[in-house]
């Protein structure tokens, strides 16, 4: 695949994100709260007005509005255009990363935008949704079949089993630490990464207790938290999943061939 073409799907995907992004904000806003994502419409969360179609676009509509509403004049979050550019930008990086794979590139598109709404909700209420995360079971595994690779499937599976136990054990010696949101995400996690390789798998794994360590210990210098500060690490663990996906999986690598794997 030449360059242009790469960079082409790289733009489409993220237009596409931007969309995606847009319908993630109503996601994060209504699944913790049990509402349904479809009715009723987008509307103003104070006046509770619904947004004209005009302004209903991603980032640009925000913009237009200088980030107030048309109706009642009351300051609209940043976080609307934020979530909608961030998605759109993952999405292009994932169109970049796969562009040349494309029976895989439908599933780590979905799984991105799976990762950026778990990730906000887990941040917004500490819980990671299992109308969220028990689809993506069997939804990202129907898409990575599509790649037909034998090999790569039964790596995805052994990872996922793995994973998915190694988290359950911590989460019932130290119930504190982990909760039962995360050990079913991890199975998600173990899936998606160890189907593109073990070096991916195991710098997922392993670097989300690095990245969610480092924030403690950042936040406990900022005098924001202390050890017993309940901090959710669902983000962690994705974050560290896609910067393995989108190539920091060197680590992981570099650990399986210093112990001659």
């Amino acid at each position: 695949m030449t360059g242009g073409t790469t960079v082409l799907v790289a733009a489409v995907c993220a237009v596409y994100g931007l969309a995606v992004g847009s319908f993630l904000n109503v996601v994060t806003h209504r699944v913790p709260r049990g509402a349904s994502v479809v009715r009723p419409r987008s509307a103003c969360p104070r006046c509770d007005t619904p947004i004209r179609a005009r302004y209903n676009v991603p980032v640009l509509g925000w913009l237009l509005l200088r980030g107030r509403c048309y109706d009642c004049g009351e300051p609209i979050s940043p976080r609307y255009p934020l979530v909608e550019a961030g998605t759109g930008l993952l999405f292009a990086f994932a169109g970049l990363e796969f562009a040349d794979r494309p029976s895989l590139l439908a599933a780590y598109l979905v799984f991105a935008a799976v990762a950026m709404a778990l990730a906000l909700i887990d941040l917004d209420v500490r819980r990671l949704p299992n109308a969220i995360v028990l689809p993506a079971y069997p939804l990202l595994a129907a898409l990575l079949v599509l790649g037909a690779d034998t090999a790569a499937l039964s790596r995805a599976g052994i990872g996922a089993l793995v994973l998915f136990g190694f988290f359950l054990s911590i989460a019932l010696i130290a119930p504190r630490g982990i909760g039962f949101g995360d050990v079913k995400l991890a199975g998600v996690i173990g899936g998606m990464t160890a189907y593109l390789s073990w070096g991916t798998f195991l710098t997922a794994a392993f670097g989300a207790f690095v990245l969610g360590a480092a924030a403690g210990i950042a936040l406990i210098l900022g005098r924001g938290a202390h050890r017993k500060t309940a901090v959710p690490f669902g983000p962690f663990m994705l974050l560290a999943a896609w910067a393995s996906i989108l190539g920091a999986s060197g680590f992981g690598d570099l650990y399986l061939t210093t112990i001659g794997l």
